[in-house]
């Protein structure tokens, strides 16, 4: 009874307007959700330095904790698009201890903040042993953030596993192991990440400040109404309702994304390959007739399923289809081994 929960791992995604937690047990190379649990919560961690929002950011996570009956310390925790730099680069197929060198090197070419106040980790996507180069993926987080982040998590009574970022998390939940090309666009409250993936890896991932928020917003103040309402007029009509000004409002801001994920698809053509399909993540998925508002690019697009490598209770079905997509990232990151 005492180890029933040590294989279990919480993933905890820290949104713009939401916190999200999950807890997985894995057994027998399967992903059994325990528990889970969302609140609403404006404040974030950032790169500055914030007792305050620290501290109450650790109170909410450890009442969400208490409420959904989580039972493991263990947390791996992504961290914010806007906040991380991520950039895929060619390097020389060298030895482990020569690559680390080079990336270190290399990386004073990207990361656009000195290397002394970034946390700099990488992974190498090796594609074929004799490759003569390989693709790196190097990632960067200002190393306040990472301490901001110990900080609650220390004073939430957790033990954090890693930081991950977003992108990769969105991998493991929606994709597994596919081989093929695809996009994923995940729609937040506030933003929408684009993250074009090919062999299991991030190839290419971009943020757009845009997002179900942002959409909201418009519809309120073009027609002079509550967010609460827009809210209601906005998932009644989608993007394709009979009132002309609501869904033109709404199509504003998915032509922002629709032309980026384009521009991506484009970007990844002229190297010669080829994008299979698009999937969409993220709360601001549930908008209807989003996957036909995006059909006209030629390629294949669909709603993701968070769920479909996790066992959970049946019972639990109902509910969870309301909030699968937003519980995408922090299912993913739960995943990680």
């Amino acid at each position: 009874m005492f180890f029933s929960h040590s294989k279990s791992k919480l993933g905890i995604d820290i949104g713009t307007s939401t916190i999200k937690i999950v807890q997985l047990k894995k057994e027998n190379d399967q992903f059994l959700l325990e528990t889970y649990g969302m609140v609403n919560a404006s404040s974030r961690v950032t790169s500055k330095i914030d007792t305050d929002v620290i501290a109450q950011t650790a109170e909410i996570l450890k009442t969400l904790l208490v409420k959904a009956g989580a039972s493991t310390k263990k947390v791996v925790a992504s961290l914010p698009n806007n906040i991380v730099f991520v950039s895929v680069i060619d390097m020389p197929a060298l030895s482990d201890k020569e690559l680390t060198s080079a990336i270190e090197w290399e990386a004073r070419r990207y990361v656009p903040l000195p290397l002394e106040e970034v946390t700099l980790s990488w992974d190498v996507m090796r594609e074929g042993e004799t490759a003569q180069k390989i693709k790196v993926l190097i990632t960067a987080v200002p190393t306040t953030v990472v301490e901001n982040y110990s900080r609650m998590f220390k004073l939430a009574g957790l033990e954090p596993q890693a930081l991950d970022i977003e992108a990769r998390a969105l991998i493991r939940s929606l994709a597994g192991p596919r081989q093929d090309a695809f996009i994923i666009v995940d729609i937040g409250a506030r933003n929408t990440s684009l993250n074009l993936v090919d062999k299991g890896f991030l190839r290419i991932s971009r943020n757009l400040p845009v997002g179900g928020d942002t959409i909201t917003s418009g519809i309120a103040q073009s027609l002079h109404i509550s967010d609460a309402r827009a809210e209601q007029f906005k998932m009644d009509l989608g993007l394709s309702g009979d009132l002309q000004q609501i869904p033109q409002v709404m199509k504003s801001s998915m032509e922002t994304i629709k032309n980026e994920t384009n521009q991506l698809v484009k970007i990844y053509e002229a190297s010669g390959g080829t994008i299979s399909e698009i999937i969409f993540a993220g709360s601001g998925s549930y908008l209807p007739g989003l996957t036909p508002y995006f059909s006209d690019m030629g390629i294949k697009t669909s709603l993701g399923d968070p769920l479909k490598f996790t066992q959970y209770d049946q019972r639990l079905k109902t509910g969870l289809s309301k909030i699968s997509m937003g519980l995408s990232i922090a299912l993913g990151l739960a995943m990680r081994g």
